[in-house]
């Protein structure tokens, strides 16, 4: 009997539901009073600061919540547990023909995206096989070809709804195609642990 062995596979957390209805209500109205930058690339896309949660009580909660679900992805990353801690937050609203740029996130481990309006199905989040060196240099892509996930280049996330949080390693490329529909808002941000460590060879991060 021939056996399909899923190697080297990269981890997507997907936590319905993790933010409850009155975490919804008041981040949204935090985000929609709050100040905004314009994305270099979208004039339809905008972003608060990048903060330090620990300088605002409601990204103060968003880690709280979001911790134990860290420490479960980290054992996925690391084989391991360790302390995990969000050193970075923001928000992003996309307005209506707004889009955001192929990017990853660097100086982190982990990243995720918390959804806190419905999203266009045309501006589902999409993640990119990451480039360079992990396949074939030449392609097969049809109209007939099946896609599966050893050799598509794309992931559409499913309907993204409310209070949902995704986690993915920060070295994953990712995406929004342009918003056909109403306002898009979301918190991202990105996660260290406390520490690694190859054959006690250690780096510690503060924070």
């Amino acid at each position: 009997m021939d056996q399909i062995e899923p190697l080297f596979a990269i981890p997507l957390l997907r936590s319905p539901g993790l933010l409850n209805a009155a975490q919804i209500e008041a981040a949204v109205d935090y985000i929609r009073t709050a100040r905004m930058e314009t994305n270099l690339r979208s004039s339809a896309l905008f972003h608060t600061d990048i903060a330090d949660p620990k300088d605002d009580p409601l990204f103060q909660e968003i880690s709280r919540v979001v911790a134990p679900k860290l420490k479960d992805f980290g054992m996925l990353l690391f084989g391991e547990e360790r302390r995990w801690s969000v050193k970075e937050i923001w928000t992003n609203v996309l307005e209506k023909g707004g889009s955001q740029a192929l990017h990853s996130h660097a100086n982190s481990f982990a990243s995720g995206i918390l959804y806190l309006t419905p999203s266009h199905s045309a501006c589902k989040t999409v993640f990119v096989r990451p480039p360079g060196g992990y396949d074939f240099s030449f392609r097969h892509h049809t109209r007939t070809a099946a896609m599966g996930p050893y050799n598509a280049g794309k992931y559409v996330l499913p309907e993204a709804e409310p209070g949902d949080l995704v986690l993915f390693p920060s070295y994953l490329y990712h995406e929004v195609p342009m918003n056909q529909g109403e306002q898009r808002i979301t918190i991202a941000f990105n996660a260290i642990p406390d520490s690694i460590d190859c054959w006690g060879y250690r780096i510690n991060f503060s924070g």
